[in-house]
C-alpha cells in the first residue's frame, strides 16, 4: 500500500517566532492591523509504502521525530491519505 503524508510543523507556543513577529509587525504596515499573532512553520508532504496504515504512521511519526521536525523547538502533527492505485 501506498500512502500520502501531509506534516505540519510549527514552532512551539512557548517560544518566540521571529519569522512570524516580523510579519505581524508588516501586517500594520499594509492596513491589515486585524491580523495579529502570526505562527510560521513548515508544511510537508511525502509518499510513504507500508503494509496497512498503521505502519505507514508509525513510518512517518519516526521520519517526523528522527529528522523533518526538532522536538526541543517545534511540535508537528500530520495526516495519511491511501493512494488508490
Amino acid at each position: 500500500m501506498e500512502f500520502t503524508a501531509e506534516i505540519d510543523i510549527m514552532p512551539l507556543d512557548a517560544l518566540l517566532d521571529p519569522q512570524g513577529k516580523a510579519v505581524s509587525g508588516s501586517m500594520k504596515n499594509l492596513g491589515l492591523s486585524e491580523i495579529t499573532n502570526v505562527r510560521i512553520g513548515k508544511h510537508i508532504t511525502l509518499k510513504v509504502k507500508a503494509k496497512d496504515k498503521s505502519e505507514a504512521e508509525a513510518k512517518v511519526d519516526e521520519a517526523c521525530k528522527k529528522l523533518l521536525a526538532n522536538q526541543i523547538m517545534e511540535k508537528y502533527s500530520f495526516s495519511l491519505k491511501e493512494l488508490v492505485a
